[in-house]
């Protein structure tokens, strides 16, 4: 297969390029590093990577960002952060990226457990994964046959326990390996229109 992992040197990224490496040809886009360079918040940027690829049988999408901050904080332009890079950055490489499919290709695209269990300061990290979450279930039903969606949607993961445990009091971390296989079970499986949850 040939495999596009947008975010493919990230944390979740890189472990997951990794696995798809054993036997398959794997291209790695980013915003500052990878084999193409790529801003997802841009229409255009996410065209011109697609054109210099040109056919793929997967897609994933690894990237994104939003603003955490308390709901006090938060002003306008914050929220539009996280909707103009991980929501809508994720909604057009499904848009766009669907014409670069081979047939029974898929698309996966990430969010995270915020969506249904949030913490303090991610009123507007919660709201983009949510909406991503019912993104998929809606464009899903209009791609039978076509191709497969699916959202991987994971917990505090291992490897970034450093960098966020203070913001998840009591989570238990998930191992890196389920989170990885949470992107196997979307590519190699039949899912679709599935928000493939690992929180534990």
């Amino acid at each position: 297969m040939r495999v596009l992992i947008i975010g493919g040197n990230g944390t979740i990224g890189k472990k997951v390029s990794a696995y798809f490496n054993k036997g398959h040809e794997v291209l790695i886009a980013g915003r500052n590093s990878g084999n193409l360079l790529v801003d997802i918040k841009s229409s255009e940027s996410i065209k011109q990577m697609f054109e210099e690829v040109g056919k793929v049988d997967a897609i994933l999408c690894i990237a994104g960002e939003a603003k955490w901050d308390t709901f006090k904080n938060l002003q306008e332009e914050d929220y539009y952060i996280g909707f103009e890079s991980k929501l809508m950055g994720q909604v057009n490489i499904v848009r766009i990226g669907q014409s670069y499919l081979n047939s029974n290709g898929s698309i996966t695209l990430t969010t995270g457990i915020l969506a249904d269990d949030p913490v303090e300061k991610t009123a507007s990290a919660a709201m983009v994964n949510g909406a991503i979450h019912s993104f998929v279930k809606a464009a899903s039903l209009e791609l039978i046959g076509r191709l497969r969606l699916n959202v991987v949607s994971a917990g505090l993961v291992e490897d970034a326990v450093d960098k966020y445990r203070d913001y998840f009091p009591g989570h238990n971390p998930v191992s890196m390996n389920k989170v990885v296989n949470g992107y196997v079970r979307s590519v190699m499986g039949k899912d679709h229109g599935q928000i493939i949850r690992i929180y534990e």
